[in-house]
């Protein structure tokens, strides 16, 4: 069951001074907010935008308040980049994706090359390996990844398709968790992010399978509303 969330308190943003940090107006009292997501979304933090914020929790904090969602063209969409993880993992201990199935257990961040993939799954069909991306970026229905360059994006991908090739799993796949609903098709971000698209391609030749989840902000989880078809070539084949 979707974890209860705390209230939810909205405001408009003024600025975004850094990546991470956001002023927020609530009510005419100016006060800063945690932006939890390193992506760019210049289309998004534009000022006067409607934004929503959750009071945080912890006495180290050097903010109150986390800036988890923001209302574009008429379209609520969140931008807490850890929501996706929490999302899937949900779903997949409920087999809720039919594209994943004969598994058994599901280990959450398993070690592997010196670092961690986000989930494990182990059952019938032997192991099987998942990435999860954030995406917020969507461009005429299209959403596009990433919204800035990311090398351990490319590192990931290349480690799904090592991990085919070594057999040290049986399956690969990476899980594109678009956080809005406003979308007919996905593709990843050449201009923007050319290593992390040129890695995604190579990987998907591999054998890692790549899939795209459209959800809405429901009570500030994420719902399922089905998968879109995924365009590896579009930035590359046309533009």
């Amino acid at each position: 069951m979707p974890v209860p969330q705390r209230t939810i308190i909205e405001g408009h943003l003024i600025e975004r001074p850094n990546r991470f940090l956001g002023v927020v107006d609530i009510n005419g009292i100016q006060v800063k907010a945690f932006i939890p997501n390193p992506g760019r979304m210049y289309e998004l933090m534009v000022p006067d935008k409607h934004v929503y914020l959750r009071p945080a929790t912890g006495n180290k904090r050097k903010t109150r308040y986390d800036l988890i969602g923001v209302e574009h063209a008429g379209v609520l969409i969140s931008i807490d980049s850890n929501l996706p993880n929490r999302f899937m993992k949900r779903m997949l201990n409920e087999h809720e994706l039919e594209m994943f199935s004969d598994y058994e257990s599901v280990v959450s961040e398993p070690r592997y090359y010196n670092g961690r993939f986000d989930f494990k799954l182990e059952g019938l069909n032997g192991i099987t390996l998942i990435e999860v991306k954030s995406c917020t970026l969507v461009e005429d229905g299209r959403a596009i990844f990433p919204d800035a360059p990311t090398k351990r994006g490319a590192r990931h991908m290349k480690h799904l398709a090592r991990a085919l090739i070594e057999k040290i799993a049986d399956r690969a796949a990476v899980v594109f968790v678009i956080q809005r609903p406003d979308v007919q098709v996905f593709s990843p971000n050449d201009p923007t992010g050319p290593d992390f698209s040129n890695a995604l391609r190579s990987a998907a030749m591999t054998g890692v399978k790549v899939y795209a989840l459209v959800t809405k902000v429901v009570d500030w989880d994420l719902q399922l509303l089905g998968q879109v078809p995924v365009e590896l070539e579009y930035f590359s084949s046309s533009h």
